[in-house]
């Protein structure tokens, strides 16, 4: 079907050619990466391919300073959650953000962040939270707490173990048949009053899921596009950081197949279909 954007950067650059769609689910999705127009079209992409219409709302936390981006094209580009909290949606998207090594209250916008977890349990009807922001909400809502790691989780990891009944696991109930791009330094503790819906043996939990509060939870980025984490590696390379090539990832010949996209897809509309 067809996803829109009804601000952000790729709308203001006209860089996404949006159509006017009729009972679309309406999506806030709030974006803490820095890569503002990569992952802006990385989501569109993805959500492009389901079978529903969808319109996407980006938003930023009006407390949060964001490296590399002006907070004046931030505020010409994007809503504050402030002024999109004043209505109702679908459905919200919080992204992963590159805080993941500080304390949660070292964050500058970790009181609002809090404000935003509190505020989609009355004005949306699913949440869905990756990477940081999966940690964080897990954090607020279960008390869980992070654990900094010796190595980076880097790479493409497959689902080991894989709760069949789940709805999010329509189509995925195969044995290593969901893979998802991994990039993190940190991992939760044991959990606890959510539901595991799929995990790896080397990792642990890569999809979770709370009914109760209507929140999934993805520990990686099924959104990245083939050469997000080639990006991110010769990055950590210049910078001459201890960094190890992301497993699973280049073949022999250093050339990169997307493994995760079919997986990705599905995960996603699973996760709309839980709105129906």
């Amino acid at each position: 079907m067809t996803a829109n954007a009804i601000n952000g950067f790729l709308n203001c650059y006209q860089e996404w050619q949006s159509s006017k769609l009729r009972n679309p689910i309406n999506i806030l999705l709030l974006n803490l990466m820095p890569t503002k127009q990569a992952t802006e079209r990385q989501f569109l992409k993805a959500f492009n391919d389901l079978k529903q219409d969808v319109n996407f709302t980006f938003a930023y936390p009006t407390s949060h300073s964001f490296k590399g981006t002006s907070r004046e094209a931030m505020a010409h580009t994007y809503l504050k959650f402030s002024e999109a909290a004043k209505k109702d949606y679908d459905a919200l998207i919080i992204t992963g953000a590159p805080v993941e090594t500080l304390d949660f209250e070292q964050v500058d916008y970790w009181q609002e962040f809090e404000q935003i977890i509190n505020w989609s349990h009355t004005h949306v009807k699913q949440t869905l939270l990756e990477c940081w922001a999966s940690q964080a909400a897990l954090a607020i809502e279960f008390n869980l707490k992070k654990q900094n790691l010796r190595e980076k989780i880097f790479g493409i990891y497959s689902a080991t173990d894989i709760d069949t009944t789940s709805p999010l696991m329509a189509g995925l109930t195969t044995k290593n048949q969901l893979k998802m791009p991994q990039s993190r330094h940190t991992n939760i503790d044991q959990p606890h009053g959510v539901k595991i819906v799929c995990s790896n043996d080397e990792i642990g939990p890569m999809i979770l899921h709370a009914s109760q509060i209507n929140q999934t939870y993805l520990t990686g980025h099924p959104e990245y596009d083939v050469d997000t984490l080639k990006i991110e590696y010769e990055r950590d390379l210049n910078k001459k950081k201890a960094i190890l090539a992301p497993k699973n990832y280049f073949d022999r010949d250093h050339h990169i197949h997307n493994t995760w996209q079919s997986s990705s897809h599905q995960v996603y509309q699973n996760w709309l279909n839980l709105m129906n």
